[in-house]
């Protein structure tokens, strides 16, 4: 397939599935070590594994991108909405892939337990050094997807709040944007070396002044797809999954080769598979995805009804 004749609507719907598919393959294997996975490495969708659950399931990655996704066709951009909603996934199994929320993050569980307790959603999330974990990196797909036409400080503005939600140091949330502007440009078609650069532009003259920009020295100083696969960790922090995710994409060619790259690096298998998964669906489009990864998928009709209004909500506004 050429990239070229990748339509929009395609790449919108491929970063839904592809993230949601990502998600599922790393699933059985997450917190193995590198060596064990690749001992045995992931080459198609398995069941059962660390958490126990069928073919197809998908974690807390892919049940709170479902929400994000259902508070934007419902709510606009309400932050509010979309925090309810994630309390009710954790209390309820609202979007979980069995009925029941099976894995969450500390970060993320205190956070919805502040906003149970009548915490402001933007005032939720943690704000700590060690709140950096890459659990709202990995449901903000949706979100850059829904502004990446509008003006780099709105679509900033807008991830960075989503974040707060649940991660509201500044690290995670200058993570998640350098992630968006990833997608913006993926999503206009240019190749994973042109979001790179464009984003790594972009990202430097919006954060110079921030004090967290030395953290992010490696994303804009080392050119990341030249490094080796021993030089990159996959590890929950927001960081790692990030740089992870992006290798990934810099090294492969093909949806399969990029997200089964990400979740044979090991750590935390759902979310590097999840964001990696993610990137590679925006750049290659819904038609690259395995059709049988796609169906093997939970309450697929249900998702591909839910995919497919969210692309009716963009599409008209990113022609």
């Amino acid at each position: 397939m050429k990239l070229s004749s990748v339509t929009h609507r395609d790449r919108i719907l491929g970063g839904l599935w592809g993230s949601l598919v990502g998600d599922a393959l790393g699933v059985p294997v997450e917190f193995k070590s590198r060596a064990a996975v690749q001992a045995d490495p992931v080459t198609d969708m398995r069941g059962f594994g660390t958490h126990g659950q069928p073919p197809g399931t998908w974690s807390d990655d892919g049940s709170l991108l479902l929400c994000t996704v259902d508070s934007l066709l419902a709510a606009e951009f309400d932050t509010a909405d979309m925090a309810k909603r994630f309390v009710r996934w954790l209390q309820q199994g609202f979007w979980a892939a069995g009925g029941a929320a099976f894995d969450v993050g500390m970060a993320t569980n205190d956070a919805l337990v502040r906003i149970e307790k009548g915490v402001c959603a933007e005032e939720a999330g943690g704000r700590g050094e060690f709140d950096n974990g890459n659990g709202s990196l990995m449901r903000m797909i949706p979100v850059a997807l829904r502004f990446a036409g509008e003006a780099t400080d709105v679509l900033i503005d807008r991830v960075e709040r989503a974040s707060s939600i649940t991660h509201g140091h500044a690290r995670s949330k200058m993570a998640c944007s350098f992630h968006a502007l990833i997608v913006r440009r993926l999503a206009d078609g240019g190749s994973p070396a042109e979001a790179y650069r464009s984003a790594r532009a972009e990202f430097g003259t919006r954060y110079k002044d921030a004090g967290e920009l030395d953290r992010f020295d490696r994303l804009l100083k080392v050119e990341l797809g030249g490094l080796s696969e021993g030089a990159v960790v996959s590890t929950g922090y927001v960081l790692d999954t990030l740089q992870a995710s992006l290798w990934c994409l810099l090294n492969s060619r093909t949806y399969d080769d990029c997200v089964l790259k990400a979740i044979n690096l090991g750590g935390d298998t759902d979310t590097t598979g999840c964001v990696a998964g993610g990137l590679a669906g925006v750049l290659y489009g819904v038609g690259a995805i395995p059709l049988r990864w796609r169906e093997a998928l939970a309450k697929r009709e249900e998702v591909a009804k839910l995919f497919e209004r969210f692309a009716d909500l963009v599409e008209p506004e990113q022609r």
